[in-house]
């Protein structure tokens, strides 16, 4: 895995998209993973996060480099039309 964290220190990351939940996080972060695209979990070192309330999640960050972010946003969208979810920032 040192190779995988050279290349988050040589190249920028983008926010390939936002999860509603840890859930659905862990969801892509799985099928990114499957198609070859690392997904770190985030930078946050806080040892003490506060805890995610379910009636109001925040939303976490799906994190990917940025020459992969073009194909991340693919497989997540097409995952999305495949099992019927509205993808993100969409009113559907």
């Amino acid at each position: 895995m040192p190779e995988e964290n050279a290349a988050y220190d040589s190249e920028p990351v983008v926010i390939a998209y936002m999860a509603g939940s840890p859930a659905e996080a862990m969801v892509i972060r799985g099928l990114l993973e499957s198609a070859g695209i690392a997904t770190p979990k985030g930078a946050s070192a806080d040892p003490f996060p506060l805890p995610e309330s379910s009636e109001n999640p925040s939303g976490v960050e799906i994190v990917v480099l940025e020459s992969q972010a073009d194909d991340a946003r693919a497989i997540i969208a097409e995952f999305q039309k495949g099992s019927g979810a509205a993808p993100a920032g969409s009113d559907a």
